[in-house]
């Protein structure tokens, strides 16, 4: 038995591992999250223009790798519960609060599992920004950089070479742009565009087109 387990969640980490690269940055002032634009199904690109990475709450945003059905559903539970806890206790949730529930509730699932990796990030206005990856079984870790999917392993050698303590969001967000861009070099399930998010002391705001341009990644 212990040896199917194994089998099974080998095939469950390798079906959710292909075709997407995300990453997040924990910074001095915030977080900076991103993601490939590309979702394929197998050898086939399903869309071209998919956005991974999802506001959860003005502070508080997920990037989504795997399953697209059980990511959807996901990001709603965590809507909901986000707006719950406004409501009822009139402020935001706390990221690390939000991203113990996303792990609760992967784990109460792990017998019949969301096909998701999870990255939960935000930046409450004082500190530095949080990072927490979360797999499919619930397993909670917080981070200073974290990078999910196929293009990962490349991704993290750049990371791993250009991320610094304490560095900025506006610092950051060129060497999330750069990680990315290597993983659509490299990783043939990863392509097509890239999408930034900034959560910082203005909220949660997405990268314009221009800006990105700004940067010079080729892929």
């Amino acid at each position: 038995m212990h040896v199917q387990d194994n089998r099974y969640s080998e095939y469950i980490a390798n079906q959710i591992k292909k075709g997407t690269t995300t990453c997040a940055l924990s910074c001095s002032d915030g977080v900076v999250l991103a993601a490939d634009t590309r979702a394929s199904a197998g050898m086939f690109i399903a869309d071209k223009h998919v956005m991974k990475i999802q506001n959860v709450d003005k502070h508080l945003g997920m990037t989504i790798a795997g399953g697209v059905a059980d990511a959807q559903n996901l990001v709603d539970t965590m809507r909901y519960n986000a707006n719950l806890y406004r409501i009822n206790n009139k402020r935001i949730i706390p990221v690390k609060s939000a991203a113990r529930l996303c792990s609760n509730i992967l784990f109460n699932q792990r017998y019949f599992p969301y096909y998701v990796q999870i990255i939960m990030a935000g930046y409450e206005g004082k500190g530095t920004g949080q990072v927490y990856n979360i797999d499919l079984f619930g397993s909670l870790t917080e981070e200073k950089f974290i990078s999910t999917g196929s293009g990962s392993p490349v991704a993290y050698g750049y990371l791993e070479s250009e991320f610094k303590e304490n560095m900025s969001v506006d610092e950051a967000y060129m060497v999330a742009l750069q990680a990315i861009a290597a993983a659509i070099r490299r990783n043939a399930g990863t392509g097509d565009g890239i999408n930034v998010v900034i959560i910082d002391k203005n909220g949660y705001r997405e990268l314009s087109k221009e800006v990105k341009e700004a940067v010079k990644v080729v892929f």
